[in-house]
């Protein structure tokens, strides 16, 4: 999965390389954040409240240990908080949230801060995704790696993250928004 998004990405990129009036980096990387956060997004909103703390158990898929893993809610608040993180790698800002060793505030809790949470995380991503350009994108953000490599982690750790949710969604029958008819 990661390289095919990995593929994707510098397919994208080269792509605008070679034609004059493409859009920018930046553009490129937000275009593909939009289909990141309606997947992500809509499947947040669709697992009942009731749900969001629901975490897998030996129970659930015989011979399989699911101690110490993260609940739904925690796996959006976990995803949240990292989009948070990066996207302020990515523009060379300190977070604008508790980072808590990624799990963010301990304050977010009910379904509706959650989803509130996790929607503000991807407005800030898209502001720090649409800030890189042919000149920055290399450049070192916050210690880490480059700014477009920041911005590679970004998408590729929120769609991993995205998987194990629609495993504990479907797990609890709810049917993600992106895999219903009609979704595309």
């Amino acid at each position: 999965m990661k390289r095919r998004v990995i593929s994707l990405l510098c397919a994208t990129l080269l792509s605008t390389a070679v034609f004059a009036d493409s859009p920018s980096v930046g553009q490129v990387f937000d275009s593909q954040f939009q289909l990141v956060e309606r997947e992500i997004v809509g499947l947040v909103e669709a697992m009942p409240a009731s749900k969001f703390d629901f975490t897998p158990s030996s129970a659930d898929i015989k011979g399989s240990d699911f101690q110490g893993v993260r609940s739904f809610a925690q796996q959006a608040k976990h995803l949240a908080t990292n989009i948070y993180d990066f996207s302020a790698a990515v523009l060379g800002e300190k977070p604008p949230v508790e980072i808590n060793d990624g799990e963010g505030p301990r304050s977010v809790q009910t379904k509706e801060q959650v989803v509130a949470y996790l929607k503000g995380s991807f407005a800030y991503g898209h502001k720090a995704l649409l800030s890189l350009t042919e000149k920055n994108q290399m450049e070192h953000a916050a210690g880490r790696g480059t700014r477009l490599g920041d911005a590679v982690f970004l998408m590729w750790h929120s769609l991993d993250h995205y998987g194990q949710m629609v495993e504990y969604a479907r797990m609890n029958g709810v049917v993600p928004p992106a895999s219903q008819p009609g979704s595309r």
